[in-house]
């Protein structure tokens, strides 16, 4: 898909990009050349591929899921400027 310097200057206002006349056929060049590749890869048949999210077959290493020690709230509560009963002190942000 080739775009002329008129939709260029179009898409630079629409994205309050500030492009200057002697920029305008450099940046269509360019631009059509993306759209090309883009065109490209819509024509590769995809239909037998899976969604995946990475390239690499990973699995997240899981732990085992055991109860721990609970009885550092004191512990917790020490890392604070200020603590109220079993809670932190914050100060207040909204009026």
């Amino acid at each position: 898909m080739a775009l002329d310097q008129k939709t260029v200057a179009r898409v630079a206002m629409l994205a309050r990009i500030k492009v200057t006349e002697a920029d305008l056929p450099g940046l269509a060049t360019e631009l059509s050349g993306i759209l090309g590749w883009i065109e490209q890869l819509q024509a590769v048949d995809t239909s037998d591929v899976e969604p995946m999210t990475s390239v690499a077959d990973l699995t997240l290493p899981m732990r085992e899921d055991v109860v721990t020690v609970a009885a550092q709230r004191d512990a917790i509560l020490a890392n604070g400027p200020e603590a109220n009963e079993s809670f932190f002190t914050v100060p207040k942000v909204v009026e």
